[in-house]
């Protein structure tokens, strides 16, 4: 879909982290004519929207020909999600984007925090009905800054003469909205209606392929709900769409940051949500599954855990494949072992669904992107990395290097040896 520049700097899905807060600054007086803070949204959650404009002295910073751009210091109401997009779906950002916030309702700013700026690898394939949607817009990764109601932002082109910054550029504040009623039902979601309108190919393909012989499928393991997690169901398109079949796996880190508590999980999973629906116009959730560092399971996008929902995760290879979010950044930072033998169990259930052996290969036809052309017919290891099918860091080496571990132990879940 774009361009890949062997020698650039590497490209990642989520490779910032939210710097600890020990490295947190003083308050910064606001300068005069600051806006005042925005009037408060109904409950339930939100996205504030601010458009950047050139900042002061950003000329000299980048040597006069293509100004720096951002906000000074301001109120804003309260967020807990950043992210920046921009007009053009198909416009990459050249340049870095750094934030700093301020914990609400202190006079304490963090130090400025690195905001990944390489998101295109994620989202719906080329040519499908998502992908072809006049809603997308270009997007840097999300980032999990906490509570927070002061922020500051700056966009600096790279130096090299390049590329201009996208046109369009606004900065997006997510408040995820409160916690939902306790409740981490994991039974099939979908309303008897919905299950019934589903195409046929679809409900062949979720049953077991296996069927004729041994049915290596690994045990359900415990899945939070979206209901579980606060999923507003409304902001969502209507509807489903669905693959003929799993045949794949790719694994995924999310681009939030580490500094997240397991408690806080739902609320990252509802930023994240608003942030890939209302900010960056996708249909849905992109992934169809989340782990926490506590190896929790999540049910991303809706349709239902069991049946082959078509994600928006691993651009050109969503087709008959799933895409699994484990959340953090662990390029440099181990994943726990909770969250990858929570892989592993995931895994082995729903590959299992059909037939396939995690420490198996799969095929798949390349929808278009930058490492493999459209039309090509593609190996992968059962369970995958993002990586594989896309040029990106993404899942992050570190996490990358513990999928041999995830496919042992999802074939021994299904009872393989």
């Amino acid at each position: 879909m774009r361009a890949y520049l062997a020698s650039s700097v590497a490209v990642t899905c989520a490779a910032a982290l939210s710097l600890p807060l020990s490295l947190a600054t003083p308050a910064v007086p606001l300068p005069p004519g600051t806006p005042a803070v925005p009037a408060a949204p109904p409950s339930g959650g939100s996205t504030q929207s601010l458009r950047l404009g050139p900042l002061a002295g950003g000329e000299r910073a980048t040597g006069g020909a293509r100004p720096e751009q951002g906000l000074s210091p301001r109120d804003v109401r309260p967020f807990s999600l950043v992210g920046v997009v921009w007009d053009d779906p198909t416009a990459r950002l050249h340049g870095t984007v750094q934030v700093r916030t301020r914990a609400a309702g202190s006079d304490t700013w963090s130090g400025w925090q690195d905001v990944d700026t390489h998101n295109d690898e994620h989202g719906a394939d080329p040519e499908t009905a998502e992908g072809g949607s006049g809603a997308l817009r270009g997007a840097t990764a999300p980032l999990w800054v906490g509570a927070s109601d002061g922020v500051e932002i700056r966009v600096r082109p790279d130096d090299d003469g390049g590329e201009p910054l996208p046109a369009g550029l606004r900065l997006e504040l997510v408040d995820p909205g409160p916690e939902p009623p306790p409740d981490a039902a994991d039974e099939d979601p979908t309303t008897p209606v919905e299950r019934a309108s589903m195409a046929p190919p679809a409900l062949t393909a979720a049953r077991p392929a296996a069927a004729a012989g041994k049915p290596y499928i690994g045990p359900r393991p415990k899945i939070i709900t979206r209901k579980g997690w606060g999923a507003d169901e409304k902001m969502r398109e209507k509807g489903f769409v669905y693959t003929k079949a799993v045949k794949a796996a790719f694994v995924h880190h999310s681009a939030t940051g580490n500094n997240y508590t397991c408690k806080q999980a739902p609320s990252v999973l509802r930023g994240i949500y608003r942030y890939h629906v209302k900010s960056s116009g996708w249909r849905d959730f992109g992934y169809n599954f989340a782990v926490d560092k506590c190896g929790n399971i999540y049910e991303g996008r809706a349709g239902g855990v069991a049946k082959p929902v078509l994600g928006a995760h691993t651009l050109g290879f969503n087709t008959n494949s799933m895409g699994v979010a484990v959340l953090g950044s662990y390029s440099s930072v181990n994943p726990p072992a909770a969250a990858v033998t929570a892989v592993a169990r995931l895994t082995a259930w729903k590959l299992g669904l059909h037939g396939v052996n995690p420490k198996g290969k799969a095929t798949l036809v390349s929808g278009g992107g930058n490492r493999y052309k459209k039309g090509k017919k593609v190996s992968f290891n059962a369970i995958a990395g993002h990586r594989d099918g896309f040029a990106t860091e993404c899942p992050g080496g570190r996490l990358y290097s513990q999928l041999g571990t995830a496919r042992t132990a999802s074939a021994k879940y299904q009872g393989r040896r």
